[in-house]
């Protein structure tokens, strides 16, 4: 009840624009999928895909950072850092095994002889869609051990797009259907909470003073 009433508390300090901002965003927000990068060079890439999670309610990121190791080019996520979670490896072993206690099977965006087509792929179970390096693409590591492979299909000369490109175009899809079906896909109610701290403490100015201020006057009171 008091985080509660603490929460309430806080949101008098943002704008009536932002408090109906929030409450139309999050119901749309989701982990039933998520998103890892394995080392990818370009920095205009990760903050492309951070920002394509954002837009498509995709609540978390993964960034594996064995060799490249790089902060959110701000410019381009176009804030999508404030709202979208960064999780932080320093290697594949580590992302994928942490992955998989959460429950979530590991998807290789690779083409392969096993292939799924997007448009056949099963949103039904939770995943993590794995993205690798612009020019390698993913590691061993992640070829050897996918739940399964995804492959968008293409008709061109051109063998493959931005990784940023295809991550977009995996999220449009699989987020469309998502909210199409009867899946319970949606944040639950703790979580909801947990992310309405966050993001007013990402908003309001003194946060941390205003939080201290409250708990000082129910002492009092």
């Amino acid at each position: 009840m008091t985080n509660l009433k603490l929460l309430e508390y806080l949101e008098t300090f943002l704008t009536e624009k932002r408090k109906e901002r929030f409450k139309e965003v999050l119901p749309k927000r989701t982990k039933h999928f998520t998103v890892a990068t394995e080392d990818v060079f370009q920095l205009h890439n990760t903050s492309a895909v951070m920002r394509s999670c954002d837009v498509f309610g995709i609540q978390e990121l993964n960034i594996v950072e064995e060799v490249n190791s790089k902060t959110i080019d701000n410019e381009i996520a176009m804030g999508a850092q404030k709202w979208v979670d960064l999780n932080r490896y320093h290697s594949t072993r580590d992302c994928i095994t942490d992955l998989k206690a959460q429950g979530y099977q590991i998807v290789a965006t690779t083409p392969h002889v096993n292939d799924c087509e997007l448009i056949d792929f099963d949103i039904t179970k939770k995943s993590c869609f794995f993205f690798g390096r612009e020019t390698e693409g993913l590691s061993q590591q992640v070829i050897d051990q996918p739940d399964c492979f995804l492959k968008i299909p293409m008709v061109g000369f051109t063998e493959s797009l931005n990784i940023s490109v295809s991550a977009a175009i995996i999220l449009q899809h699989v987020t469309a259907l998502l909210r199409k079906s009867d899946i319970n896909w949606q944040l639950t109610e703790e979580e909801i909470i947990e992310k309405r701290f966050d993001w007013i403490k990402k908003t309001v100015k003194d946060y941390d003073a205003i939080v201290e201020r409250f708990h000082s006057e129910k002492v009092s009171t």
